[in-house]
């Protein structure tokens, strides 16, 4: 209400034939010291209004600064160089050239001498506050103007290089060059914003509010590009390709095909247990009698209870293969985020759906369990027979089968090597069916070490406190060192995925994992195995049978339940999206309601299409605009040093006094200055007590004539003034002719 600034610009057009197309930004001198209703932090504030401008590339800075003081005191030119540092974009302005004391003058800094300027400086003269007041116009101000640098015999020499029309026709012909220098990046920058929106504005084009089909079209669309998209998650033909992390199809894949047979080889293989479990049988069969042959009841007893136990991985792996269908819905109705109530209601529905395709499918797999525990078929083409059990070497035929063909490859890091010899380090790791090798890089050049697979097993390693790192070992069950002076080889990886990944390979290869430890508590029943040579060679004779068998059953399992699982649900799910979906949501909810905008996207699409459009408008203005404009180069650079620091400016001399005045930057209310056209303008100090302008000897730059254009031939300087002027030189420069 009294003195205080705003940062909110008040914009005022002014149509005239007489007037130049420019754009003028007045800014507020800096005050130093708050007057009035202004804050504590005036200065700091009107620092950041004048920087939020000047420091845009496409502005040009005028840099306004009244010839009555110091040129080395002013933040105009000191707040251009921070900015404009090479003097690309700053043109100097000196004003109040007529209220200079008797005596002075401010030639040398006009001839861009004293303080050069890349760019140089203008000298004009406004209308005083009395001239205002006065109602004289702007011709007969521009006339006494131009009266003025005429008649004073420090300026005649340059008046055509003086004055607001100068200064006009300088303004405009910068902001010609700078256009033409800047029009053909900004095209490209607005080809390259529309490219960008293009795609997303192809799917507003066509939307007619007013259209009573278009929700219906629109849920159509919406639920086809749904189905679509949620059958190439699954296949994996989709345009948008996940690369940080399995999804979809290919991460019930792995469930399938890595985390489901570990999940039965980690149940079945448990030697100590298996073993006791057909010693109790063998003895419990025989009661109390001591059999002399080998019953092949205890086999069906083991082998029946073996097969229950493959009940917990394939319900396992339906829960998994259900979770994951989940997760691509819910990835596949981001699209739909649009229509929030479509979104919700699509994805509870297909949820449902999901959930209820869950519990028939454990029917199904429970009953393929039970179909199995139901008949041992022991005449099976690939069951060994009591005759060949006991020849059977189950690692014989691994090795025939498989033979040393590579199962994986990838990096692994070794996290148990001391400090002393490196500390933790990654190796590019190569499994085969008979080895682990690991070397220096993928190049597989440097081999490090190979270690062979025999009697090799895994165990889980608890995570460190410190370590970001899954980490498994692998250890020899001879007690034997497995690398160098390392009973077990500790193998890091980052994420739990990749170490079940690795372990699941390892299986391939015949390591398994080691259940021996839990074991180890129950010594005290170590009574009930018996040293009887009889019962050890019955107990070895049904153990290759079991083996065999479950050999078998488990194949068939690990072919069925995947089929089972992908028939029963992802398959049905496919088809429940493509056939019922939209019926299920047209007897859900209305249509209206299900096909409602949410207010974020509504405002969104007005902005893209508004967007768009101006975008189209602004690209063929500029193509309209002819290009062959007269371009005059940039000036060389000058030594503009001083403009680094605020020099401190040196005493007024007694012959030099000045009356007080308030220095203004351009015209604000009350100054008494009118505003010549320019660009962004800091203005001059405005709060600090005046100081007069005393010119310092300081010896004239190279390259500081006229730099407008192509530096122009100024006179010489005359050797004495016209009689009919008196003129005394200033007695603070030493040396002047006089």
């Amino acid at each position: 209400m009294n003195k205080g600034i705003s940062s909110i610009p008040i914009n005022l057009r002014v149509y005239s034939p007489h007037v130049l197309n420019l754009t003028l930004i007045d800014l507020p001198g800096i005050t130093k010291v708050p007057v009035g209703d202004q804050p504590v932090d005036i200065e700091h504030q009107i620092r950041e209004m004048i920087m939020q401008f000047i420091t845009r590339e496409n502005c040009l800075i005028l840099a306004v600064t009244p010839a009555n003081t110091d040129l080395a005191n002013s933040d105009a030119l000191k707040l251009a160089k921070d900015v404009d540092p090479q003097g690309l974009r700053t043109i100097g302005v000196i004003t109040k050239l007529d209220l200079m004391d008797e005596g002075t003058d401010a030639r040398d800094i006009l001839e861009n001498k004293l303080l050069p300027l890349r760019r140089g400086y203008v000298g004009v003269v406004n209308r005083s506050q009395k001239d205002i007041d006065g109602k004289k116009d702007i011709k007969a101000a521009m006339l006494a103007e131009r009266k003025f640098f005429l008649s004073h015999p420090a300026y005649r020499h340059i008046a055509d290089r003086m004055g607001t029309p100068h200064l006009q026709k300088v303004l405009n012909q910068q902001l010609t060059n700078h256009i033409r220098d800047t029009l053909p990046n900004f095209r490209n920058k607005l080809q390259a914003q529309m490219l960008s929106i293009e795609h997303e504005v192809d799917a507003y084009k066509n939307f007619k509010p007013e259209d009573p089909t278009r929700k219906t079209k629109a849920l159509l669309q919406m639920v086809q590009q749904f189905a679509v998209d949620f059958e190439k998650r699954i296949e994996g033909s989709g345009d948008q390709v996940d690369t940080l992390e399995l999804s979809g199809g290919a991460k019930i894949n792995r469930i399938f095909h890595e985390r489901f047979p570990f999940e039965i080889v980690k149940m079945e293989f448990n030697e100590k247990e298996l073993r006791r479990e057909i010693s109790y049988a063998i003895k419990n069969i025989h009661g109390i009698r001591t059999g002399l042959f080998t019953p092949d009841m205890a086999f069906e007893a083991i082998v029946k209870k073996q097969i229950v136990k493959l009940k917990g991985p394939s319900l396992k792996s339906v829960d998994l293969v259900m979770q994951e269908l989940i997760n691509t819905v819910k990835k596949c109705t981001k699209k739909l985020a649009n229509f929030p109530r479509l979104c919700e209601e699509t994805e509870r529905i297909v949820a449902n759906h999901i959930r209820e395709r869950e519990g028939k499918t454990k029917d199904q797999v429970l009953l393929l369990i039970d179909i199995q525990v139901s008949y041992i078929n022991t005449n099976h083409e690939d069951f060994i027979g009591f005759a060949n059990a006991q020849q059977r070497s189950s690692q014989v035929h691994k090795k025939n089968t498989i033979g040393n063909q590579v199962i994986r490859k990838g990096w692994l890091t070794i996290s148990n090597i001391g400090i002393m010899k490196g500390g933790s380090k990654g190796y590019w790791f190569v499994l085969t069916a008979e080895s682990l090798s690991w070397y220096k890089d993928d190049e597989e050049k440097e081999k490090k070490y190979m270690l062979p697979l025999d009697n090799l097993k895994v165990r889980d390693v608890e995570k460190s406190f410190m370590s970001s790192k899954h980490i498994f070992a692998i250890f020899n069950t001879e007690q034997r060192n497995v690398y160098k002076d390392y009973r077990f080889l500790e193998l890091a990886c980052d994420s739990q995925e990749d170490v079940d990944s690795w372990k699941a390979s390892l299986l391939r290869a015949g390591v398994y994992p080691d259940k021996s430890l839990t074991e180890n508590d129950e010594n005290g029943q170590a009574e009930n195995f018996s040293l009887d040579p009889q019962l050890e060679r019955q107990v070895e004779t049904i153990r290759n049978l079991v083996d065999s068998y479950m050999s078998i059953i488990n194949k068939c399992i690990r072919d069925l339940i995947p089929k089972t699982i992908m028939h029963l649900m992802i398959n049905n799910v496919k088809d429940f999206i493509n056939s019922e979906l939209l019926a299920q949501l047209y007897s859900s909810e209305d249509q209206n309601t299900l096909m409602e905008e949410s207010a974020e996207q509504a405002q969104r699409r007005d902005e893209m299409l508004h967007m768009y459009q101006a975008l189209k408008e602004a690209l063929m203005i500029i193509g309209d605009i002819n290009t062959a404009t007269t371009f005059i180069p940039a000036p060389p650079p000058v030594d503009d040093s001083w403009i680094q620091h605020t020099r401190r400016s040196p005493p007024p001399s007694p012959t030099t006094q000045r009356r007080p005045t308030l220095s203004t930057p351009l015209a604000r209310p009350g100054s008494g200055r009118g505003p010549p056209p320019a660009i962004p303008s800091p203005g001059p100090h405005s709060g600090a007590p005046p100081v007069p302008f005393r010119p310092g000897p300081l010896p004239p730059f190279p390259n500081s004539n006229d730099t407008y254009g192509a530096p122009p031939q100024v006179p010489s300087r005359p050797t004495r003034a016209p009689p009919s002027v008196p003129r005394r030189p200033p007695p603070a420069v030493p040396g002047r002719p006089s």
